[in-house]
């Protein structure tokens, strides 16, 4: 869903769209919907702003992936408002390197004919998931040794201590 920037400056744009199950891709992450993905909101064209666009919304969602210690589904949800905020892509700084104040870094770009509601909803999911995405917090996880999975059998594997053979190679050095 594309929200104009053309209808934008006639009037405020009301959205509200929901995805059922399938219907989101989140690319590249292995995270897939196992529920509605659902965002409603308002977009709207500050006045006297120079084309700066204000999108505030809702955003809501369940997700599954792969547990980032023992490789078994975890599930998320996700369930949070948000106040963005964009300027035309031509008001970009253009140089390699440029400093920022804080304000800026919260300002995002677009280029006509407008912002696709689906990026703005997927970012905006992405960033409220945890950054490690465990099954539980209490998740042992895989044994370094054996493989099993410590959540489901217990193992006496004991890692050797003091052998770590990554280090080996800087034993002999000598500064």
């Amino acid at each position: 869903m594309l929200l104009s920037i053309k209808e934008m400056e006639v009037r405020k744009v009301r959205f509200a769209k929901t995805w059922e199950p399938g219907e989101f891709d989140f690319p590249d992450t292995g995270i897939v919907q196992t529920g509605p993905v659902a965002t409603e909101g308002v977009a709207e064209l500050l006045p006297d702003s120079g084309d700066q666009v204000r999108i505030q919304g809702r955003v809501s969602a369940s997700l599954e992936t792969d547990c980032h210690r023992c490789l078994g589904r975890a599930a998320f949800s996700v369930d949070a408002s948000f106040d963005l905020f964009y300027k035309p892509q031509s008001a970009a700084p253009e140089e390699d390197e440029i400093a920022l104040d804080e304000g800026e870094v919260e300002i995002g770009f677009y280029d006509l004919p407008g912002l696709e509601l689906e990026e703005i909803v997927r970012e905006q999911v992405l960033l409220r998931l945890p950054m490690q995405l465990v099954c539980s917090e209490a998740c042992k996880g895989i044994c370094p040794i054996c493989g099993v999975n410590r959540n489901e059998t217990a193992c006496q594997c004991e890692a050797a201590a003091g052998n770590d053979d990554r280090w080996m190679a800087l034993k002999d050095v000598h500064i």
